[in-house]
């Protein structure tokens, strides 16, 4: 991803006479190899959260109308358990608030309610879980870049002090070095903002699956108390 994002950055990078990988390889240790190392680490360290959450949120994503479907169908047959064993048997914090939600289903509807909305407090913690560090990664990446800036400003002021003349050589040197951990920090932010967005999308999308399931599980309890959606069957009771 560095490689495709840095290639955008670098005009003309693979039309020298080295090739992309030789450019790239330059241009990072002409950008100071300790910046530009700590914008990487930045970089890895986001993407790796990135990828982690995007694949936990992936598998946490299920049908929400099938499963309320399925659970009404057990519950108007006044299968409990059997509602609680699909739930189980389901991943993603649906079928979690579903689950939670059977578990009182023979108290009163506050209770149920309740119980409902303090598990689903919880899931939604799970689900935002590692989202402060990539938003940390995003801030971290052009600060390193601006802080390599200040550096490389620091370095052509050096020079042109034990030079005792001003140059364009010594200035251009320490621009280089300024600029280019600047271009590669904003690339590493902009590259992790675009992930994060992403990922703030099925958050979205699955807590809203989470509010569509719970109140979907409470009409299906009341229907069942009401009786008018199956009779209940004693040995739920058991």
């Amino acid at each position: 991803m560095v490689l495709v994002a840095a290639a955008v950055a670098l005009p003309v990078a693979a039309q020298g006479p080295m090739g992309l990988h030789e450019q790239l390889k330059t241009k990072f240790v002409e950008g100071s190899a300790g910046f530009m190392s700590l914008v990487a680490l930045a970089l890895v360290v986001g993407l790796a959260l990135c990828i982690e959450r995007i694949i936990y949120l992936t598998l946490a994503e299920v049908n929400a109308k099938k499963l309320l479907t399925d659970i009404e169908g057990k519950m108007q047959a006044g299968d409990v358990e059997g509602a609680k064993a699909l739930c189980r048997d389901t991943r993603g914090p649906v079928a979690s608030i579903c689950y939670q939600g059977l578990m009182y289903a023979h108290e009163d509807m506050a209770t149920v309610e309740r119980s409902i909305v303090s598990y689903g407090t919880v899931q939604s913690g799970l689900l935002e879980r590692g989202c402060s560090w990539i938003r940390l990664m995003i801030a971290i990446a052009p600060s390193l870049g601006f802080l390599g800036t200040v550096i490389g400003m620091v370095m052509a002021f050096d020079q042109i002090q034990q030079e005792g003349d001003i140059g364009p050589r010594i200035v251009a040197e320490g621009m280089k070095v300024a600029l280019i951990t600047t271009i590669f920090g904003i690339i590493v932010a902009l590259v992790l903002q675009v992930f994060y967005n992403y990922i703030l999308t099925k958050i979205e999308r699955l807590t809203s699956q989470m509010e569509e399931g719970a109140i979907g599980l409470l009409d299906i309890i009341m229907k069942w108390k009401n009786g008018s959606g199956g009779s209940e069957k004693p040995s739920a009771h058991d």
